[in-house]
């Protein structure tokens, strides 16, 4: 039976109250009044901050506009505090935003490796038996993170903060000033009390099925059913799989697309997939890893390793077709409310974008597409920490153009966040692997999954499949 050591356990609670620390200092010191968003306007443009200086930004509706970020000695005075007015919204988002952008990466993933792990069941798949222990501890990281998320959606509804614009006072309403049709033509969708009330039916499907097959799984290791158990874990898991096809998609539009509600792409939904999904198989390869070095899972040998790593460079190249599918098609299409997506993030966001397009695709090919690589455990932890930062980086993108525009930065509240969450996960993780065996031993296909290694390797050369 594991033990969550103590040494790790500190190392987690340390992790949290450092990120807790560095989360209350973004609050603290983000600027309170107009007066102090000017300061900071001045500040930037005498630093010639390259993304907060731009001589262009595209507006919601894909019309330039001039940036407010150039000389402003040559506006009037009401241009100014409009746009100090603006800035001073966009930096009071920016904790709530690291918080964000660290909060959806990790329960996104976290999700997705319960996803995974309910596909191996559907499927019947005989390889990863040994590593459902490792995949049901993960999932315990969607308890925190859901309440977590929970509190955002709260604070989102409450007006604390302002990172839904559709959200804003008078969006709805043709006869205020900040009236938008285009918003309120898709009101059937973003409205409040949809929007809520669609979040927290996400998080409890989600946490309903995690509750359950953890239960059952646990349950399968003395069950003598004549397999009831296990087939009820069966069915469980072909109903959230069907469930987590819609409640991700409507997730991808709710949480993320609604950032930037003038815009859309109907691949949006798969894209959001891939990348987590890349994520998750990251995690799970890395969990594994350090599991394994400790003893904890006597049973996994090379070639589960070796399939986890094949798993994060199929699904890095599967991601890389989406992203670039949806890139192409929106650039060759030329339309406005498409384009500004895009134009927004060329501008401002022009290394991070960038740099996570070749920390998503170059590093997997590099460090995962021989085969013998694949194998080898810090091969797989170099490429695994380099997937997992390019796809922080790629959530990080799609958040913060639409919640704070061009007053972006990475400091002590985005690195806060992440160790915030990271400190959470690695408890949840290790304290619920420590709560069972790791070997799930009443698993049919139990004795398939020890014996995969002799029949991957014998027959890997021969081109057989075959895996009896």
């Amino acid at each position: 039976m594991y033990q969550f050591s103590g040494k790790l356990k500190t190392f987690s609670l340390a992790l949290i109250l450092v990120g807790l620390v560095g989360i209350g200092y973004g609050f603290y010191s983000a600027p309170k009044t107009v007066e102090e968003a000017k300061e900071v306007i001045a500040q930037q443009a005498s630093h010639g901050d390259s993304h907060a200086t731009s001589h262009e930004e595209v507006s919601v509706d894909g019309h330039k506009e001039e940036s407010h970020g150039e000389n402003h000695a040559s506006v009037d005075a009401d241009h100014s505090d409009a746009h100090a007015e603006h800035v001073l919204h966009q930096l009071k988002n920016k904790p709530w935003s690291a918080i964000y952008v660290a909060l959806f990466f990790f329960l996104g993933t976290t999700l997705l490796v319960l996803a995974f792990y309910a596909i191996q069941r559907v499927a019947q798949a005989g390889w990863s038996i040994l590593l459902f222990r490792v995949m049901e501890a993960i999932t315990a990281n969607l308890v925190p993170t859901s309440i977590v998320m929970v509190i955002i959606v709260a604070s989102a509804v409450m007006h604390w903060n302002h990172m839904f614009p559709w959200m804003a006072e008078g969006v709805f309403d043709p006869t205020s000033p900040n009236y938008d049709p285009i918003v309120d033509g898709k009101s059937w969708w973003i409205n409040v009390p949809g929007w809520a009330i669609r979040s927290i039916a996400y998080l409890a499907i989600w946490n309903a099925y995690r509750w359950f097959i953890r239960k059952n799984s646990i349950k399968e290791d003395t069950a003598n059913d004549g397999g009831k158990t296990y087939k009820l874990s069966y069915n469980a898991s072909v109903g959230f799989i069907f469930l987590f096809m819609i409640t991700e998609t409507m997730m991808s539009w709710d949480w993320i697309m609604g950032l930037d509600p003038h815009w859309f792409s109907t691949l949006f939904g798969w894209y959001v997939l891939s990348s987590l999904l890349v994520s998750a198989l990251t995690v799970i390869a890395l969990v594994t890893i350090y599991l394994r070095s400790k003893g904890a899972l006597p049973g996994v040998n090379d070639s589960h390793i070796h399939d986890l790593a094949k798993y994060m460079f199929g699904f890095s190249i599967f991601w890389t077709y989406l992203w670039f599918s949806q890139f192409m098609l929106i650039w060759y299409a030329d339309i406005p409310e498409e384009t500004t997506y895009f134009a927004m993030r060329f501008n401002e966001y022009n290394f991070p974008f960038l740099a996570m397009v070749v920390m998503n695709f170059v590093f997997p090919v590099l460090l995962l597409l021989n085969s013998d690589f694949k194998s080898v455990p810090w091969f797989i932890v170099i490429g695994g920490v380099a997937i997992l930062f390019g796809h922080y980086i790629d959530i990080f993108v799609m958040v913060m153009p639409g919640t704070v525009g061009a007053q972006w930065a990475f400091g002590i509240p985005e690195i806060s966040a992440i160790l915030f969450f990271l400190g959470v996960f690695i408890y949840a993780t290790f304290s619920s692997f420590a709560k069972a065996g790791s070997v799930p031993i009443g698993n049919p296909f139990l004795e398939e999954s020890k014996h995969y290694h002799y029949y991957n390797i014998e027959h890997r050369g021969e081109g057989s499949g075959d895996h009896h």
